[in-house]
């Protein structure tokens, strides 16, 4: 959600020229809408964080939970399926993939760009067998409204630090306005990594409307024949 000038002030508990400073020579992220500053919750989240600035989080990250959820087929339709992404290390992949993400255009990818290198420099996403979910450590930390899941097929196998050793070759990258959204998303990831049909599909690299189709089988309310 995005926040005024004053709504970041009080969550920070200082005065509101101590916000328009930070903005100017800070580095507190922030955008222009209509001549004033809008910022992005989560950004300021994690910006405060990385100072050891006292947040609000309570009154900052207010989220909806009576939004319906989406499906993963849902969601990789929504992100995009992509082939043959280059890169010939972690960062040159992450970098391809911020490229390639449907964000809205006041979106800063430098800044999801190094969220995404911060989180793997607390753990790597790599979750074995040649899949890694690069996320940012905040779910919230873009304006976007609609959850997406981008799914990237890599041209080269990549070293990520996954616990099983093996180089990556597939990016599941999930992309939320809130965290109950997030964490479902991750759970839907996870629940289709576990399917050998959909699991597959990912070595052989199947057609977008195959993996769609096989993600849109493994949902509960899905109809079997």
């Amino acid at each position: 959600m995005q926040m005024t000038v004053k709504d970041a002030a009080n969550a920070l508990n200082v005065a509101e020229k101590t916000v328009y400073r930070w903005i100017q020579t800070g580095g507190l992220p922030a955008y222009r809408v209509a001549g004033q500053y809008r910022i992005n919750r989560a950004m300021l989240f994690e910006w405060a964080t990385s100072k050891r600035i006292n947040f609000n989080a309570q009154e900052s990250l207010k989220e909806p939970d009576n939004l319906p959820l989406p499906t993963l087929a849902t969601a990789l339709q929504d992100g995009g399926i992509h082939y043959r992404v280059s890169g010939a290390t972690k960062n040159d992949v992450l970098k391809a993939l911020v490229g390639l993400l449907k964000l809205p255009d006041h979106v800063n990818r430098d800044f999801l760009f190094q969220a995404l290198l911060a989180r793997e420099q607390l753990q790597s996403t790599g979750v074995g067998d040649g899949v890694a979910l690069p996320h940012v450590r905040n779910p919230a930390v873009l304006e976007i409204a609609t959850p997406m899941v981008c799914l990237c097929f890599l041209e080269t196998p990549v070293e990520f630090g996954a616990l099983d050793g093996r180089p990556v070759k597939v990016l599941f990258t999930p992309l939320s306005p809130n965290v109950r959204t997030h964490l479902h998303l991750l759970s839907r990831i996870s629940f289709a990594l576990r399917d050998a049909h959909f699991k597959s599909l990912l070595t052989a690299e199947g057609r977008r409307n195959e993996i769609i189709e096989a993600a849109q089988a493994l949902e509960p309310d899905t109809p079997t024949t």
